[in-house]
């Protein structure tokens, strides 16, 4: 009776698996089409690039890092990790033109 019970969990687990891998394969497909859309500027083409990655590095640390099934404090800290990261990409997107007065900018011929 117990092989049949790990029998049948181990079935489940290697179909969520295999499910997994498909919408990270689907994920891969996106990445790849939406390189080669013009969304209007460059700052479109890399939000939805980093929407997408970040749907990808969702299912890779929920399930195969096992997040999913972990307790809240795993999950704080994930979040302040999220929270940092996009606070760091905001100074840096709104610092990106900002030169003291005296700074010569070149531009690449």
């Amino acid at each position: 009776m117990a092989d049949h019970s790990s029998s049948e969990q181990l079935k489940k687990d290697i179909r969520v698996y295999l499910i997994i891998f498909g919408a990270l394969l689907v994920g891969t497909v996106l990445t790849v089409w939406a390189s080669f859309i013009d969304f209007g500027s460059a700052k479109w083409n890399i939000t939805v690039a980093l929407i997408i990655a970040t749907v990808k590095a969702s299912l890779v640390a929920g399930y195969f890092m096992h997040l999913i099934s972990e307790k809240k404090t795993i999950y704080a800290t994930l979040a302040t990790t999220a929270f940092f990261f996009v606070a760091l990409m905001g100074l840096t997107l709104w610092s990106m033109h900002d030169f003291p007065s005296f700074t010569q900018v070149f531009q690449a011929k």
